[in-house]
C-alpha cells in the first residue's frame, strides 16, 4: 500500500536532515512524499508592503523547494518514491491538518528545531504544537544529529494506565515490521508496589498487539520515571522512542525543563508521537 508521508521544512539543516531520515527509513516501502513550506509575515500598517513581502517569501518558498526537488533528483532516485512541494500562506499547523485531511497522509516527519537552531532549546514550538494539536496522524521528530542507522530497539515506556487500542500501535508495529526492531515495553514503578489488575490488563493486550515482533517487557524500579527512561535508553542502546500521545500534557511531560537538561538523548533519537484514540 502506498504510504503519504507528510513532511515539513523551513529549509534549515535540522529540516533537510528530517528529510533524508524519512526517505532512509521508507526507503523500501512505496511513497508519496508531500514536502511543505508553511510561509507568512508579520502584521504590518501598510497594506501594499505587507502584499510586497508575502509575494517575496512566496518565491523564497518556492525557490527553496525547488532546490530541494533538485537536491532528491540527485541523491534519491527510487522508483518507489515520488515528490510533491507544497508551498502555502499561512500556519503551519492548520495547512498540516487540511493537507491530512485532503491527502490521507500517513505520517508526518518534521525536524525538532526550526530555523533559529537554539543551543538551549532543543525542541522548537512547531514541533511540539504539532505533536499536542494533530489528533489524526502521528508525528515522528527527527533532531537534528539524529544520523539515520538501523534500527534495531524502540522503547515505549508507559505506565499501563491507558486502555489500548490496536489501531494507536499500527505505525509503530509498521516500523518494527519494517526494520525487524525490537520493541521494549518500559514500566517504572516503586519496589513495594504491584500492578493492578486492569494495569496487568493492558499489558496483556500489549503482548497480544506485539505479537509476532520481536518484544520484551522491562521494569525499573525506584527511580525518578525520567531519569529510568534516560538510563534505559544508554544501557540498551535505544534507537527511537515512541510514546501514547495524551490530548492535553504529552510534551509537557517528556519535554518539561528539568527533564530536558538531563536527557542527552533528545538530541540524537527521533522520538514517535502515537494517538490515545480514546481522547
Amino acid at each position: 500500500m502506498k504510504k503519504r508521508i507528510l513532511i515539513a521544512t523551513d529549509f534549515s539543516k535540522n529540516a533537510q536532515n528530517a528529510i533524508n531520515y524519512a526517505i532512509n527509513l521508507y526507503k523500501h516501502d512505496t511513497c508519496e512524499f508531500y514536502i511543505l513550506n508553511a510561509y507568512n509575515i508579520k502584521a504590518f500598517t501598510m497594506e501594499l508592503t505587507a502584499i510586497r513581502d508575502i509575494e517575496e517569501s512566496k518565491q523564497k518558498s518556492i525557490t527553496g523547494l525547488s532546490n530541494i526537488l533538485d537536491r532528491l533528483s540527485v541523491t534519491n532516485n527510487s522508483k518507489n518514491h515520488e515528490y510533491h512541494m507544497v508551498s502555502e500562506y499561512g500556519s503551519l499547523i492548520e495547512i498540516m491538518k487540511e493537507i491530512i485531511d485532503k491527502r490521507d497522509i500517513y505520517i508526518i516527519i518534521m525536524g525538532t528545531k526550526g530555523d533559529t537552531d537554539s543551543r538551549t532549546q532543543i525542541y522548537g514550538s512547531q514541533t511540539v504544537l504539532a505533536m499536542e494539536r494533530i489528533r489524526n496522524c502521528p508525528v515522528l521528530a527527527i533532531p537534528g544529529k539524529a544520523v539515520f542507522k538501523e534500527i534495531k530497539q524502540i522503547v515505549f515506556p508507559t505506565g499501563y494506565i491507558t486502555p489500548y487500542k490496536k489501531r494507536e500501535f499500527q505505525y509503530l508495529i509498521d516500523i518494527a515490521k519494517n526494520t525487524s526492531a525490537a520493541i521494549r515495553i518500559l514500566h517504572v514503578m516503586d519496589k513495594d508496589k504491584q500492578l493492578n489488575e486492569a494495569q496487568l490488563n493492558n499489558q496483556l493486550l500489549l503482548k497480544d498487539y506485539f505479537k509476532g515482533l520481536e518484544h520484551s517487557f522491562h521494569t525499573i524500579y525506584d527511580m525518578e520515571a525520567q531519569a529510568a527512561l534516560n538510563s534505559f535508553i544508554e544501557s540498551q542502546d535505544i534507537d527511537m522512542v515512541a510514546f501514547i500521545n495524551k490530548k492535553h500534557n504529552f510534551f509537557s511531560w517528556i519535554l518539561s525543563k528539568p527533564m530536558v537538561k538531563h536527557l542527552a538523548y533528545y538530541s540524537t533519537i527521533p522520538i514517535l508521537g502515537l494517538h490515545d484514540f480514546g481522547n
